[in-house]
């Protein structure tokens, strides 16, 4: 008692398929990710996508406007990220003068609850650069997943590559290079550099700590040579989005950076914050509460 298909590996396609008259959601074999990023994929990427195509558009240009969406819609977790790394770099002296001021571990507590009073007044949130960067995460791993998936770039040409569906060779080498291949994609090495020159444009803003040089190294290096020898053997489509991704944003970090958030406004806006009167946040009070016991058995301990 079995069946089988025999068709394109399209979603709207799939999601018709009947067997023995009953619904079988065969499209669910289509690799778009779990839950969330499938999701993300299935009501986000592709109606986008196939509402594009519609129009006879090119691949080319469809994967430009699609980036061009994708960079609108993040625009406020990206405006909100940027933000919160420049008031971070704002406090910077004030986040050393802490440091010099207790340098015993023994007064981590007091050190923590005083940088704690710091972001109050400054109106930072701990989690402001990273928790906007996760929100990110499951429509930047959708488009990982879509591209290599979309049977719409099949056999379609753009610029030198020949099918977006696969890798855009430029200099077959005859013998297998590990991880590497036996090709060179052109995309995904233009995706590297961009990668490279976005790395160094936002690491030039980094602490000059020592403790911050492996991390450099990890986004200036690392990462975009990581990413050039993934995405040479995957759809040129996916390395062309991510070099058209990093080009725009590098154009809008630099504007946020040359007009928006000006160290003019942050410090104003800092001073505003300041001056507002605010709640203890709960878990300010926790890590008073926690100095306080500390200090108690420090006491107890005399």
């Amino acid at each position: 008692n079995y069946a089988l298909y025999y068709g394109p590996n399209d979603l709207k396609v799939m999601s018709d398929v009947e067997f023995a008259g009953e619904e079988v959601q065969l499209d669910e074999i289509i690799p778009l990710g779990g839950w969330l990023i499938g999701w993300v994929n299935r009501y986000g990427t592709v109606p986008i996508f196939q509402w594009l195509s519609n129009h006879g558009l090119g691949f080319g240009l469809i994967i430009l406007i699609l980036t061009i969406i994708v960079k609108l819609v993040i625009l406020p977790l990206t405006y909100k990220s940027y933000m919160s790394t420049a008031k971070m770099r704002a406090i910077r002296p004030e986040m050393e003068a802490i440091n010099q001021k207790y340098p015993n571990p023994d007064d981590a507590m007091k050190k923590q609850q005083a940088m704690m009073e710091l972001y109050r007044k400054a109106g930072i949130s701990p989690m402001g650069g990273c928790l906007p960067m996760l929100l990110q995460m499951p429509i930047l791993f959708a488009m990982f997943r879509f591209f290599p998936a979309c049977i719409d770039l099949r056999q379609q040409k753009f610029l030198w590559a020949d099918d977006l569906s696969a890798y855009d060779s430029i200099w077959d080498f005859g013998v297998n290079v590990p991880l590497l291949g036996d090709h060179l994609s052109l995309f995904a090495l233009l995706m590297a550099v961009t990668m490279f020159f976005y790395s160094k444009m936002t690491s030039s803003q980094m602490s000059d700590d020592p403790n911050m040089a492996g991390m450099k190294f990890m986004s200036v290096w690392l990462m975009p040579i990581m990413m050039f020898f993934i995405c040479n053997n995957l759809s040129s489509a996916l390395s062309y989005y991510y070099l058209l991704s990093n080009i725009f944003t590098m154009a809008q970090t630099w504007y946020i950076r040359k007009f928006v958030v000006t160290e003019d406004r942050v410090r104003a806006e800092m001073v505003a914050n300041a001056n507002k009167p605010k709640q203890k946040s709960k878990w300010q009070q926790r890590l008073e509460e926690a100095q306080r016991m500390q200090e108690q058995m420090q006491k107890q301990r005399r």
